[in-house]
């Protein structure tokens, strides 16, 4: 059986994108990550060292979004993807949303986004 650990809404400033003006300055992105594990062990014990420490998950997308400079959402959803993956080999999938909230185009819509997922 496969749990779900969710994280959801996690805020980014990134540079990002392909446009001149996007590469001048940090915009605003938002994160869901779901990480498919099992965390039984976890529960059935209280313990933490049966489960992913999601704070640190959240520390590895922040460090990656901060040091980055992409051209792609397609680029930092999969590296993001790829570093949680590798940050627990318990981790049998991940799922990452990586949403622009300001999308420098001239229709009216809430967001773009990109979703990665990866499984062992």
């Amino acid at each position: 059986m496969t749990d779900t650990i969710e994280i959801r809404g996690l805020r980014c400033s990134v540079i990002v994108g392909v446009l001149p003006e996007e590469r001048l300055r940090e915009q605003p992105l938002t994160f869901d990550i779901d990480i498919m594990r099992s965390f039984a062990t976890a529960a059935l014990n209280d313990d933490i060292h049966g489960t992913s420490n999601y704070a640190a998950v959240i520390d590895l997308v922040q460090r990656l979004a901060s040091e980055g400079k992409f051209q792609l959402l397609e680029t930092l959803v999969y590296r993001a993807a790829q570093e949680i993956m590798n940050f627990d080999s318990e981790i049998a999938g991940v799922t990452v949303t990586v949403r622009k909230l300001r999308p420098p185009v001239p229709q009216d819509v809430d967001t773009v986004g990109v979703r990665c997922t990866l499984d062992r």
